[in-house]
């Protein structure tokens, strides 16, 4: 007669231990029996997870929610200078004679910025694939199992790729300046030049700001061990860059259509 295995009473009563991802790393980010999709860290059914339980993608939407609270203060101050903008633009008086008088001449766009336009939605892109990298499934699953870092690997030299071109664009902005310059453009000069100064400057003083995000996770990608941290720090870095890629777009049109 074959033997039959039956648990035994101890078995039975042995309590659940639930041995979920907590954000310690032990499992890998994303929660068995459902969908593994793999994407860009949406899509992921992590939403499916149980109430109670917290992990990566938990500590993820933290962060992100911080840094689109962060970014709708800096365009309501954008909102402020454009709208500043179109009331300077509309301003007008009466001089002593009676002439009408509206001192807004419109500010001949330097040619250059249509090439940092360019340049700044490739490096959109570029910034775009470093942050799919390091949600890829195979990548994410070798790194749980020891077998090195394969999404920084990845990663990298599209992260690289970015910071590159985020200084090609700022320095298509000095040299748009210096052309203006050359031209006797100057901030004083007239209310759409000073505009025009104010926009760009505090634009390239954002994106700066941006590329100093980029570095940080470049060298997050080298010295953390957390996999989790490291997604956040590309996740936070990309967003952030994809945010000043679609403002300069708005800030460009206005520019070169709207004086």
């Amino acid at each position: 007669m074959p033997a039959i295995f039956t648990p035994s009473d101890t078995d039975r009563k042995r309590p659940h231990v639930d041995d979920g991802d907590h954000g310690s790393g032990r499992r890998p980010p994303f929660d068995d029996g459902l969908k593994r999709t793999g994407g860009g860290g949406d899509n992921d059914n992590w939403n499916d997870r149980p109430q109670g339980r917290r992990g990566p993608r938990e500590k993820l939407e933290r962060f992100r929610l911080g840094l689109f609270f962060a970014l709708a203060g800096d365009l309501m101050f954008f909102v402020a200078i454009v709208s500043t903008f179109f009331v300077t633009k509309s301003s007008s008086h009466f001089d002593a004679y009676d002439h009408y008088i509206n001192e807004w001449l419109p500010t001949a766009i330097p040619r250059i910025l249509w090439i940092n336009t360019a340049v700044l939605f490739l490096s959109s892109v570029t910034v775009e694939f470093a942050r799919r990298r390091m949600f890829h499934q195979f990548d994410v699953m070798e790194e749980w199992f020891g077998l090195g870092k394969p999404t920084s690997r990845r990663a990298l030299p599209w992260l690289a790729a970015t910071i590159v071109l985020g200084f090609a664009f700022l320095a298509g902005q000095t040299v748009a300046w210096s052309q203006l310059d050359h031209q006797h453009v100057f901030l004083k000069t007239n209310p759409s030049s000073h505009f025009f100064y104010l926009i760009t400057y505090t634009h390239a003083f954002h994106l700066l700001l941006g590329i100093a995000g980029l570095i940080t996770a470049v060298t997050g990608l080298v010295v953390s061990k957390q996999i989790e941290n490291r997604q956040i720090l590309v996740d936070c870095a990309a967003w952030y860059w994809h945010s000043m890629g679609v403002l300069w777009l708005f800030l460009f049109i206005l520019l070169a259509f709207f004086q």
